[in-house]
This record gives structure tokens, sequence and C-alpha cells, in this order.
């Protein structure tokens, strides 16, 4: 197997979704604070420390960036089972799951978890804003029918050609983004945790392949190792994978590629 060693992503769609991801996250953090915040809880109190150190604890777990052998005529090489070539990374991935155009890069056998710790986090984080979002905007802003529900809909049109370039405004854009990042996430976060719990990757899900699967606490410490009660804490805490990513054992219950139920 050849490992990557080109890190950036290989094409212009996949830099521009991580160039917008570095940018949002860092930008919703400081918003969240640093304006925010300040309104909601004075500055110095236990409360004020408490949201800003629970705020920042959840940036650090966002910014977390770490037989069936198939011959593969790309590659020229042959593939352990559950193992794709991505077109993209121009190389095959361990138990590749699919290619994420945030991160600029497959998600498979070594970072699963820090992808689905990244999503969780994502989440988390979106919600939580979402809920002094609510106090914070609506105090501001005063609705107007049907400008509001314009400006609403299309933020960053209305600030981009100058109809309103407040400051109020470019927090709007901040708070719709924050709705919109907390629907997407919390969709990725049910459909890739549904796959850890059955034992799968994307692809596998897709074909209705799960002989892979065993025991919900098996498939858990696949993705998440031997600590994994402290890895959805702290993705990037030590915790051994159970398998090298080449050696996958077939779960003697399933019939064909189904479990037996």
């Amino acid at each position: 197997m050849r490992v990557r060693k080109k890190l950036w992503p290989k094409t212009i769609g996949d830099f521009m979704s991580m160039l917008f991801l570095l940018i949002i996250v860092p930008l919703i953090y400081w918003f969240e604070l640093w304006i925010v915040l300040p309104e909601l809880y004075t500055p110095g109190t236990s409360a004020y420390y408490l949201h800003f150190c629970f705020g920042t604890f959840i940036m650090i777990n966002i910014q977390n960036v770490e037989n069936g052998w198939r011959f593969c005529s790309v590659c020229v090489e042959v593939h352990p089972p559950r193992s794709w070539h991505c077109n993209t990374c121009k190389t095959c991935i361990l138990k590749r799951d699919h290619h994420c155009i945030f991160t600029g890069c497959c998600i498979g056998h070594f970072n699963q978890r820090y992808f689905l710790m990244f999503i969780l986090y994502i989440f988390i984080g979106a919600l939580y804003s979402l809920i002094y979002n609510n106090h914070f905007i609506w105090n501001r802003i005063e609705f107007e029918f049907p400008i509001s529900i314009i400006k609403i809909m299309f933020p960053l049109a209305i600030f981009v050609f100058g109809f309103d370039d407040s400051i109020e405004h470019f927090y709007l854009m901040l708070y719709i983004v924050t709705i919109v990042g907390m629907l997407f996430s919390a969709n990725l976060c049910i459909y890739h945790f549904n796959s850890v719990l059955l034992g799968c990757t994307a692809n596998e899900k897709n074909k209705g392949i799960y002989k892979y699967s065993f025991s919900y606490i098996d498939n858990i410490k696949e993705v998440f190792g031997e600590r994994w009660y402290l890895t959805w804490i702290l993705p990037y805490v030590h915790s051994k994978l159970p398998h090298n990513g080449t050696d996958f054992k077939a779960n003697p219950n399933v019939i064909g590629n189904r479990k037996n139920r």
C-alpha cells in the first residue's frame, strides 16, 4: 500500500471547501465568545468563564486534524479488504469510508475517529451557539416584513451588494451559518455514527454489506480503539485500534453480506 505523502487538497473544490472551513470556524469562535458571550454574561463572572471555557473546549476538539484482497489497476498493486482507490487522493485508502471535501482527504482506518469527533463537535458547538444567538440576534434586530425575511433568505447577497453592510447584518449572517452548520452536521452525525454502530463503511452501507459487523461495542472499538470511552472527550488520546487496517475478521453469523437476524 502506498502512503499519501502530499496532504494538500487535490482539486479546487476540495481546496475551496477546506479554506471555507478554516476561515468560518475561527470566525464563529470569535463571534460567539468575544461578541455574543459578553452581551449575555458580565465578563469576569463565573458564568462567563464557564461558557468561555466550554466554548474553547469545543473549539479544541473541532480543530483536530490526525480475505478479499483485490488488484487495483490504477496503483498496479493488490489492496486488502475494505480498501478502495480514491481518484482524488491518487492512492488506495485502508478501510476507506469516503472522501471528505472539507478536510481535503479520505476518511479511512486511521483517521475515521477524528472525522467523527470533528462533525460531532461542530454540531455541539453550533447547537450551543444557537441557543444564545437567538437571544443576542433578536434583541438587536427588529423584525420588519418582508425585508427581514429577505435578509434571512439571502444574507450574503444583501451584504455583498451593499444593501445592508451594517455590523448587525454581518452578525445575522454568522447566526444563519450556525443554523445551517447545526442542521448539516446533525445529518452527518446521524449517518456516520449509525454506520459505526452497524460496523460498516459508507460504501459497505450503500451496498448492504455488514459481514464485518459484530456487537455494538466491538464495532465502536474498531473505530475509536481500546480507550473508546476517552476518545469522545479528546479524540487524540492514545487508543490502540484492534486492527491494522488490512486484516478484518468476518462475522460467521452473517449469511452472504447481511446479518442473520
